[in-house]
């Protein structure tokens, strides 16, 4: 009825400043006191935010009248900006409402997720644990049908399992038991003396408690490195010395083998140890020994650590 400039000019004051009021809620006010649990801080902005935008709209919409109808001049009053403030509450209440709509279906949507998520997480660990028992049951098989024909073999199978049931049901534990840790040790020796040609002598002396505790996996750096590195395949003397003590509460293991000359790129024993003692450093701080002796004709590693 006044004209399009006119109703356009209130319309933009009026969307300005709701506008305002509902974003400065959702995208500011909310989530940075509300959510975050300082709820006095932001019942007080809010208030601040109401009382300046109603003030303000208000005093543009009235000298915005009194310019388009100087006739019908309008008088600023405490109940006009009563009536301000409380149309911005209004709006506030309707952004409020929105923003925690908004809050609800975020959540919901991200419980469904989590529960998806939990569930393919259950079908997989099933999985895993249906694919290496079938495994198992197939060597316990093959392992029965080799034993009347080569004995020697059905032992390798069972040596075999026995490693592969120590990464499927100890490796994730945060501890083992020692006796544990010494029977893989054990059968990853009889494992790797397949390869070699000639036999190899072997020394693992072992003083210590079976039923302690210690981390999975600790040991075998050291052994891996013997097979890697310390045995010369073509030669008939290779002697591997193994010590496993365990004294005043702490656990030494030490490794012993003859270096032997090879072509410079096979001589490298670097990332196990970086990695191993990388892993004791998370493990015991600074409670534990780590050397590595290279002093011709004897490359000797020696770890101590304390033993629960």
């Amino acid at each position: 009825m006044d004209g399009f400039p006119r109703a356009a000019s209130f319309s933009l004051i009026n969307v300005t400043f709701y506008a305002l009021i509902i974003y400065g809620n959702i995208k500011f006010l909310f989530p940075r006191y509300y959510e975050t649990g300082k709820k006095l801080q932001y019942v007080l902005y809010v208030i601040g935010l109401l009382i300046a935008c109603g003030l303000a709209r208000g005093f543009l919409m009235i000298t915005l009248y009194n310019a388009f109808f100087p006739e019908k001049p309008e008088t600023w009053s405490f109940g006009t900006a009563v009536n301000f403030v409380l149309a911005g509450f209004l709006t506030y209440m309707l952004s409020f409402i929105f923003r925690i709509a908004i809050a609800y279906f975020d959540l919901k949507q991200q419980s469904e997720k989590i529960l998806a998520q939990k569930s393919q997480a259950e079908l997989n660990l099933l999985k895993s644990q249906v694919q290496p028992h079938f495994l198992f049951n197939t060597l316990n098989n093959i392992y029965y049908e080799a034993y009347r024909e080569a004995p020697r073999t059905a032992g390798l199978i069972e040596r075999l399992s026995d490693i592969m049931r120590y990464f499927v049901d100890e490796s994730l534990k945060d501890e083992v038991s020692l006796q544990t840790e010494i029977l893989f040790i054990e059968n990853y020796i009889a494992l790797e003396k397949i390869r070699i040609r000639h036999e190899t002598e072997i020394h693992f002396i072992k003083k210590c408690n079976g039923d302690a505790s210690i981390p999975p996996m600790l040991l075998m750096t050291f052994v891996e490195n013997i097979f890697k590195h310390g045995i010369d395949k073509s030669s008939n003397h290779n002697i591997i010395d193994i010590s496993l003590v365990h004294h005043d509460g702490y656990l030494s293991f030490q490794t012993r083998n003859q270096i032997h000359k090879k072509p410079e790129k096979n001589v490298s024993h670097g990332f196990g140890i970086q990695n191993l003692r990388k892993r004791l450093t998370l493990l015991f701080g600074t409670k534990f020994e780590l050397t590595i002796d290279h002093t011709d004709p004897y490359f000797t590693a020696f770890l101590k650590v304390p033993l629960s």
